[in-house]
């Protein structure tokens, strides 16, 4: 990973969101459990936390009753999703895993949910960036963790509707064997990047382009209260030509068809295992960080089974597997406190910017907006 000695280390990770003003604030009425104390038929689709279902133990006994847990859109090489799941197979081998559509947006996991709305098929739960969160509320469950007092205010929704669970900084991973090292997104402008510069997604849908204009938006001298620098910067790189209108992936990283890509560090950092000559920068200025957010299905057709995802996620043994992954989990501070992280790989995360902005609910929905009126003209 390509450092900079001038980056200061944001040791518990967690700082990064502390750095701007998230405040989430309920954005529809959660119902209370319906289930009767000492009642053992528990409805599990209204529980909000594990005290609903009775113990632990029980909310466990309820997901195995069920046998099936839907997930959508979790990639095996997305931050360390492969090692996550396979570890709750093998936890919970009652509860069949199915996996659908791994490379899908955040946007295209609500369409799946009201596609597949009353069906079998339908997500249980939903891995999702911010804007696509807050502007899907009326679909989520809300609910509380065992450990929802460990995750900062900052990350989460407070009836527990979605909540941030690992996130990192915005980078541009690059074919070292082709390029040198961007130092800044005028860089990226010149004749020498002609075709060769990416994004992970569509920012209207996907978080990871969403946040690809948030950080050329604050690199262009710009606010996160307006990204019209940051479609400017990318409308700019589409009439040099340097803009490649490819899904990325890691086949698309490994065969050199992307050799440019902007994305979260740790999705970047992972493309080093198949390509020797890929490498990762975290550019000088402000930086710009994000997190990924947890969200239960209402409609889950297996709702014990996502609560009791939910819970595992959280846990302190697969917080320390998205560290594994190279993203940094929302409950580092408290774990680093508690003595439970593993120091040995949160002392190997990245270097970073010492000034960090991370978009409020307010500036997300903005800049969403923005983008869904100019970014298809922009870069046409």
């Amino acid at each position: 990973m390509a450092r900079n000695t001038r980056r200061a280390r944001i040791g518990a990770g967690i700082a990064l969101a502390a750095t701007a003003a998230l405040v989430l604030t309920s954005c529809s009425g959660a119902a209370d459990a319906t289930s009767d104390e000492g009642d053992s038929a528990v409805d599990a689709a209204a529980a909000t936390s594990v005290a609903d279902f009775g113990s632990f133990a029980d909310l466990e006994a309820a997901a195995k009753a069920e046998g099936q847990l839907n997930v959508i859109a979790l990639p095996r090489d997305w931050a360390n999703y492969g090692e996550i799941l396979d570890l709750f197979a093998e936890k919970y081998p009652e509860i069949t895993i199915n996996e659908a559509s791994p490379d899908v947006s955040s946007a295209e996991e609500i369409q799946a949910a009201e596609t597949n709305e009353g069906l079998d098929t339908a997500p249980d739960v939903f891995d999702l960036g911010l804007t696509v969160a807050l502007q899907n509320t009326d679909v989520f469950a809300p609910y509380k963790v065992e450990t929802w007092d460990d995750i900062p205010d900052a990350l989460k929704e407070p009836t527990g509707l979605f909540v941030g669970d690992y996130g990192g900084y915005m980078s541009i991973g690059y074919d070292s064997s082709k390029f040198d090292a961007p130092e800044s997104l005028d860089d990226l402008k010149s004749a020498d990047y002609k075709g060769a510069v990416a994004i992970n997604g569509d920012p209207t849908q996907a978080g990871a382009a969403f946040a690809a204009v948030g950080l050329a938006t604050v690199q262009s001298d710009g606010t996160l209260d307006d990204f019209q620098p940051g479609i400017d910067f990318f409308s700019e790189l589409q009439k040099a030509g340097n803009l490649l209108k490819v899904d990325v992936t890691t086949a698309t990283v490994t065969s050199g068809e992307t050799p440019v890509v902007f994305d979260w560090d740790y999705l970047n950092a992972a493309h080093m295992a198949d390509n020797e000559n890929w490498k990762v920068v975290v550019l000088d200025g402000t930086g710009y960080a994000g997190y990924y957010n947890q969200a239960i299905n209402k409609d889950a057709p297996n709702p014990a089974a996502a609560r009791l995802w939910q819970e595992f996620l959280y846990s302190d043994e697969v917080q320390n597997l998205w560290l594994k992954g190279g993203a940094r989990p929302a409950r580092m501070e408290a774990m680093t406190e508690a003595g439970t992280i593993d120091a040995d790989l949160a002392d190997a995360l990245p270097e970073v910017p010492a000034e960090t902005v991370v978009p409020t609910e307010e500036q997300s929905t903005k800049a969403g907006t923005l983008l869904g009126e100019k970014w298809a003209a922009a870069v046409q």
